[in-house]
């Protein structure tokens, strides 16, 4: 399927989806390695195309104040627009080898939705971004037969492609990484653009809830945390945060968080922010 957002410079594709805006020569992958350019057509060989398919309480997108003690269908599929060392889900995020994959129309994705009896959907697992062309494909479809659509999402768009999605949009649970600008930059990713996305998702009247999951070396700043709680609580107090807890994945193997440490970020949100959970904990 063509890919939607981007540009041809001098023979090479700049891809629009994410804020990277990211330059694919000729014959080359982008950085999610989900956009490719063979020099006449820029194309995402995974739209449209999972590799997991499951129906999970709604409290593990996680969402506690968002149609609450339901079921979603959840879908995943391949890569990532960032590179984070910790990631639980690296082997579809940043998969290494081949990684099966099941064709799912918009229709038939109607049709197995109804067949359970639910009516939300999430683009879960990796990084939905990389499934906006077909998520703006199927969400008026969806919208059509009663279905909602949901993203769990490191909240890395382009200001195009989120303008275009959010109306679509019912609830987004968004992983904000660190309040650390250059860690997040490490990672491949943009504190500023976590921030302004959040934000505008707010105001278009989407559903938010975030997400933080405290690492060691990277989010586990009292600091730095503080100056995210101030941010959230200038946006609203209502917004629903997340503080989970870090267990070793992928390429990071530093120790556990330690439990008083949580309970202490727990405290500190909660003198500011009305919804306050800890997980995995």
């Amino acid at each position: 399927m063509e890919a939607r957002w981007y540009d041809i410079q001098g023979g090479s594709a700049v891809c629009g989806l994410c804020f990277q805006g990211r330059v694919i020569p000729k014959g080359g992958v982008g950085y999610c390695r989900a956009r490719r350019w063979s020099g006449e057509t820029f194309v995402s060989p995974y739209l449209g195309r999972f590799s997991a398919c499951a129906v999970d309480p709604i409290e593990k997108k996680p969402f506690y104040h968002w149609r609450p003690d339901t079921l979603i269908f959840s879908l995943g599929s391949l890569g990532c627009n960032m590179k984070c060392p910790f990631c639980q889900n690296h082997a579809i995020a940043q998969p290494s080898g081949n990684v099966p994959l099941t064709d799912i129309s918009p229709v038939e994705l109607v049709r197995q939705v109804l067949s359970r009896g639910l009516s939300s959907v999430a683009y879960t697992y990796n990084e939905p971004t990389l499934q906006a062309e077909y998520i703006l494909e199927a969400a008026p479809i969806l919208k059509d037969a009663g279905i909602v659509s949901v993203l769990i999402t490191n909240g890395m768009f382009s200001w195009e492609a989120l303008s275009d999605l959010a109306i679509w949009i019912d609830a987004a649970n968004v992983d904000v990484k660190t309040f650390d600008s250059e860690k997040y930059a490490g990672m491949g990713g943009s504190l500023r653009t976590v921030r302004e996305n959040v934000e505008y998702m707010v105001r278009a009247g989407v559903h938010v809830e975030l997400t933080n999951l405290i690492v060691p070396s990277i989010s586990d700043s009292q600091d730095d945390f503080d100056r995210m709680i101030d941010w959230i609580a200038g946006i609203s107090l209502d917004i629903p945060l997340h503080i989970s807890r870090y267990f070793p994945a992928h390429r990071y193997s530093a120790p556990l968080i330690d439990i008083d440490l949580m309970r202490r970020f727990e405290s500190s949100a909660k003198r500011k922010l009305k919804r306050v959970h800890l997980g995995n904990v």
